[in-house]
């Protein structure tokens, strides 16, 4: 299964809100801290942009106000096209200035996460994870264990997310197993999440830059392919390569 991956960063989201259709412009309107509207500007431009991508569809402010990102009742964020459901799963997540959007078919069960890699107290390793996964992080080097320990954080967000849950649920309930603890390298390992009461998700997991990435979903999935952004030439706008 094909799994397709955008990240922008707060410089690219354009500082004029000619992109956002009425209803967001609404919603963004409402928020009173500064922080909250960047964060979203952020995340929105982001699904917004691989949407586009991955539709085929160009990049223009006037295509992008038809795309619109609105929660399921479950808070996981769906994409519409024209007021009409598109033909698309997405997952968003977003940190330290930089969010990103994953996109697959429809029907499939998909998370993301995004997290910058930070030191963690022994007592966030006890209370949220699992005996299995507190042995692996005493295993590795004490130089790779802040790594290591976000990397299970994030394996377990990304599939509370592709179970629709997020963090309502017992993060001790989906136990991570990467197939390679290696930190040596910056492209995509393996990794698998077992949820206690249901299914196995496949993921895949990268770092760069201090920055921990990974995607997981219900059916195995091959290495996330970058979207392509559009060109711009002139007045004219590229579709997506």
């Amino acid at each position: 299964m094909e799994v397709y991956w955008l990240e922008q960063t707060e410089a690219d989201v354009p500082a004029e809100n000619a992109w956002l259709s009425a209803d967001e412009i609404a919603r963004l309107n409402g928020m009173r801290f500064a922080k909250r509207r960047t964060d979203w500007r952020l995340g929105r431009w982001t699904a917004k942009r691989a949407l586009a991508c991955y539709l085929n569809l160009p990049a223009h402010p006037h295509v992008l106000r038809r795309i619109e990102i609105r929660p399921a009742p479950s808070g996981a964020p769906e994409g519409f096209l024209a007021n009409q459901p598109a033909v698309v799963t997405i997952s968003l997540s977003h940190r330290a200035g930089r969010a990103v959007c994953a996109v697959a078919q429809s029907g499939v069960d998909l998370g993301c996460d995004l997290e910058a890699i930070e030191p963690h107290s022994d007592a966030f390793l006890s209370d949220y994870f699992t005996a299995e996964e507190q042995t692996l992080v005493t295993r590795v080097p004490a130089t790779d264990r802040a790594r290591l320990l976000t990397l299970l954080w994030s394996a377990k967000e990304s599939a509370l997310k592709a179970l629709r849950t997020g963090l309502r649920l017992d993060t001790r309930s989906v136990i991570v197993s990467p197939d390679d603890e290696s930190f040596d390298f910056n492209g995509w390992s393996r990794l698998q999440v077992r949820y206690i009461d249901g299914p196995i998700f496949h993921g895949w997991w990268q770092h760069t830059d201090n920055i921990m990435r990974t995607v997981v979903a219900n059916s195995p999935l091959d290495s996330p392919i970058p979207l392509k952004i559009p060109v711009y030439l002139s007045d004219r706008v590229a579709l997506c390569t």
